[in-house]
């Protein structure tokens, strides 16, 4: 199975675009605070031309219901991700995939379909500690974040296996602004340490 990688915190359809030509097989759009929160209308015109087959995802961190109601009414994700402990009270439509977020030493993921892995705060650059990562790759499909960079993803891959990897702040000239060449740069270096894995 190839490498999932996400790009997250986009908020234009020519970072969209981008990530796309990269070869991203994920979105990843912010509805919390955030310098890179977007709205639902305006997720769903960056996606506008985005192929069908690469996902949608609608990051979020404790929404109430009603603005999870929203983003799968006017953006239509493929997936909606926010903190594990949120989809405990949160109702997502069937058809609409779930990615909880486990945070290192806040929650520990257990028999998990696809999940992310991360630090306490997400979008702030701060890796996780891969090997405790590893210890818990097993646990399902784990899209490694937090603090990736096309300077570190490969050695991230080897050291924790994960079925993904996921980059938001690590892809920016400044908060909030997407580096094409970066992208492209993180993209390719995912890819060339999956071959080599």
């Amino acid at each position: 199975m190839s490498l999932m990688v996400k790009i997250c915190g986009l908020r234009h359809a020519a970072d969209v675009s981008a990530a796309e030509k990269a070869g991203a097989n994920a979105v990843g759009f912010v509805f919390a605070e955030s310098v890179r929160r977007v709205t639902p209308d305006e997720a769903r015109d960056a996606c506008r031309d985005l192929s069908s087959d690469v996902r949608r995802v609608a990051v979020m961190k404790h929404p109430p219901q009603a603005l999870v109601d929203e983003v799968v009414d006017v953006f239509a994700p493929d997936v909606v991700q926010t903190d594990v402990e949120d989809f405990d009270t949160l109702s997502v439509p069937a058809g609409v995939e779930t990615w909880p977020v486990f945070r290192q030493g806040i929650s520990e993921p257990r028999d998990q379909a696809t999940f992310l892995y991360e630090g306490r705060v997400s979008g702030s650059g701060t890796t996780v500690d891969w090997q405790v990562a590893r210890s818990h790759a097993g646990a399902g499909n784990m899209v490694l974040a937090g603090g990736l960079s096309p300077d570190n993803v490969a050695e991230a891959i080897l050291a924790v296996r994960p079925f993904g990897v996921d980059v938001s702040s690590g892809v920016e000239s400044a908060p909030g602004v997407k580096d094409h060449d970066r992208i492209h740069a993180f993209i390719e270096a995912a890819r060339a340490a999956e071959s080599n894995a």
